[in-house]
């Protein structure tokens, strides 16, 4: 009776120890973030711009449902005005389009392996829906850093920047 009680009480401690760690990186993943740079990695290792530059937003609301909206820098300033949802919007306007990556996902922390999962349950290319993608996280005081783990696009760093 003594080892079921003292083996009772390991596995309450030890699940009240893990639970701050997730709990503190959730809280410290929850909120906007603005991309800071999105950098590439080349053969011999140095970090170059991606793109051209690029810009947007990440947002983590603290229980599971994040956005993101990356676009090229300077997307804004495109000079042709058009209708959404118009069929009749210019080729030139459609090209744009694809300068604007959008989804919406549910995530979980992976602690243990310093991954957050992203299950996009939309997204700008419909062949994107419901894929889940991984992300390597670290913090570095108010700047978060992302690498995908995906091959196609592992050379890839996004910092982002905690907006207040």
């Amino acid at each position: 009776m003594k080892k079921l009680l003292l083996s009772l009480f390991v596995l309450i401690l030890l699940a009240t120890c893990s639970s701050p760690k997730t709990e503190s990186i959730q809280e410290n993943l929850a909120g906007l973030w603005s991309l800071k740079a999105m950098d590439i990695q080349d053969s011999i290792g140095v970090w170059h711009q991606w793109n051209g530059g690029m810009q947007g937003y990440l947002l983590y609301d603290g229980l599971g449902h994040g956005a993101l909206h990356l676009l090229t820098k300077d997307y804004e300033d495109f000079d042709i005005s058009f209708n959404n949802f118009d069929e009749s919007a210019p080729l030139e306007a459609l090209r744009h389009l694809n300068n604007s990556y959008v989804y919406i996902a549910n995530y979980r922390v992976l602690t243990d392996e310093g991954i957050v999962e992203h299950e996009r349950i939309s997204h700008s290319n419909p062949g994107d829906w419901g894929k889940i993608v991984k992300r390597k996280f670290s913090f570095n005081g108010d700047t978060l850093i992302l690498q995908p783990v995906e091959d196609e696009n592992a050379a890839l760093r996004l910092k982002w920047l905690k907006e207040k």
